[in-house]
């Protein structure tokens, strides 16, 4: 199984959408607003500043994704990314998804 690694686009907005609200289901047995979380995740692939989403493929189908979102810290005068939202679906989990 060959995992490829890449920039989420707009395009990519349903599954993200998806994979959030099956992580808050999973981890934290929330339900979250599907029209809140959809306009969070339009936001932000729209607006590069705010983060980024990466998606984990396999044969061109999505199966993991994580979110990163910067920090300015001034104690050390540079930016640090905040790794969020890591998911990865059930049936491709303990496969090197996430690692990857």
């Amino acid at each position: 199984m060959k995992i490829e690694i890449r920039d989420a686009v707009p395009a990519d907005r349903d599954v993200i959408v998806r994979f959030n609200a099956d992580l808050a289901r999973e981890t934290e047995g929330k339900t979250l607003d599907e029209a809140r979380l959809s306009a969070g995740v339009d936001r932000l692939l729209a607006e590069r500043t705010r983060g980024r989403y990466f998606l984990a493929t396999v044969d061109g189908r999505i199966v993991g994704t994580t979110m990163i979102t910067m920090e300015w810290t001034d104690w050390r005068d540079g930016w640090f990314w905040w790794i969020q939202s890591v998911y990865g679906e059930p049936d491709r989990r303990r496969r090197g998804v996430i690692r990857a």
